[in-house]
């Protein structure tokens, strides 16, 4: 999980929901340069890049950990280079941010405790468990700041969009968990449970972290330039939703 972590789409799946199409216009028509003069906006994109930040971090981290778990050598070597991938992405974002005159580490506090506590709660307990993680969970992070970034300016959109490009996790992990349950159909009752859990806890933890950052919660239901409304939140989440179940049975389990 980026506030949660990473991108990733297979091939043979179309469930990460596209870019909502919107007209540009408003902040979402701007450069940084324009949009930041507006306290609150800049004030919820530090936050969103600090969760993302930390967010790539933790899967960075996390992949390296679970590269452990791995087995065979082929694996544990494709695990560590999407591990790269994702401190290349942190390195992006934390340089962002000091090019804008945040301190990296101080913007990605808030979001520490929150991120940590998801992945405790969240461990697997077997490399099956790590890849569907990885790929259902970081997946609906990666819907979410989706959603997000087609209303922010053209600069902080455009990086948003580049650190969640598909590291290649997502078809690493739909072939190795789909090979285990056709070697084994009894191992898909039980991931289906574990990917139904980490649906919930994915989406309660990141309500409960836009929640306590009031910037970032005013641009998600209005009143910073063209945000969404309450509705439009609610949609957003139809749409997460409608898109774990279609990464669901590209990985032969049932939502």
């Amino acid at each position: 999980m980026r506030f949660m972590t990473t991108s990733d789409k297979p091939d043979n799946a179309s469930e990460t929901p596209a870019e909502p199409p919107v007209e540009r216009t408003g902040v979402a028509a701007q450069d940084w340069a324009k949009a930041s003069a507006e306290p609150q906006y800049r004030a919820a994109v530090v936050d969103l890049l600090g969760a993302l930040a930390y967010g790539e971090l933790a899967a960075f981290e996390r992949l390296a950990e679970d590269a452990k778990l791995a087995p065979t050598l082929s694996d544990k070597a494709e695990l560590a280079k999407m591990a790269s991938a994702e401190f290349h992405h942190y390195e992006k974002l934390r340089d962002r941010l000091t090019e804008i005159g945040e301190e990296p580490t101080l913007a990605m506090e808030p979001f520490v405790a929150a991120l940590d506590g998801f992945h405790r709660q969240t461990a697997p307990s077997d490399w099956l468990e790590g890849l569907v993680k990885a790929y259902v969970g970081d997946s609906i992070a990666s819907d979410f700041y989706r959603e997000v970034a087609a209303r922010l300016d053209t600069d902080s959109r455009e990086l948003v969009l580049a650190v969640l490009d598909d590291t290649g996790h997502a078809g690493f992990a739909v072939e190795k968990v789909r090979a285990a349950i056709d070697a084994d159909p009894r191992v898909g009752g039980r991931l289906a449970l574990w990917a139904r859990r980490l649906m919930g806890e994915a989406l309660s933890q990141s309500q409960r972290v836009v929640a306590d950052r009031d910037a970032l919660s005013t641009m998600l239901v209005g009143g910073v330039a063209d945000g969404f409304d309450l509705a439009e939140v609610g949609r957003m989440f139809s749409r997460i939703t409608e898109a774990h179940t279609k990464r669901m049975a590209a990985l032969g389990l049932a939502a």
